[in-house]
């Protein structure tokens, strides 16, 4: 099937001149359109890894809330890492090493806050 048309475009890559034969044409050549299509993939990968970096982002930035934590007695390892301002390791470290008594609580080891009161003591 030919076609009787002869449309004056531009390109969207080059920015030349070139005549059209469908509608629907956009590049002036194979050339043009493969760097276009590159480019556009090279474009969609930078945003997909800065969406990724903003969530990880908002992921590391969490807030503990620290009104909850100070009204308990008894704390996670989370929740006394946070309070104290360390690591998780930290406080798994200091029970083992016997600074700090957890006791098993199902699957979760919790330390009394007057413990960890006490450290600083």
């Amino acid at each position: 099937m030919s076609s009787n048309l002869y449309i004056p475009k531009t390109c969207k890559h080059c920015g030349n001149a070139f005549t059209a034969r469908t509608t629907v044409t956009k590049y002036c050549g194979d050339t043009c359109a493969k760097k276009a299509y590159k480019a556009r993939k090279r474009k969609e990968k930078i945003q997909a890894t800065l969406t990724k970096d903003m969530q990880q982002q908002k992921e590391a930035v969490q807030i503990p809330n620290l009104n909850t934590v100070n009204n308990k007695d008894f704390l996670s390892v989370t929740e006394a890492s946070q309070l104290i301002g360390v690591s998780r390791w930290t406080i798994q470290r200091m029970i083992q090493q016997g600074r700090l008594k957890a006791v098993p609580f199902g699957r979760k080891r919790i330390v009394a806050r007057w413990q960890i009161e006490n450290l600083f003591n």
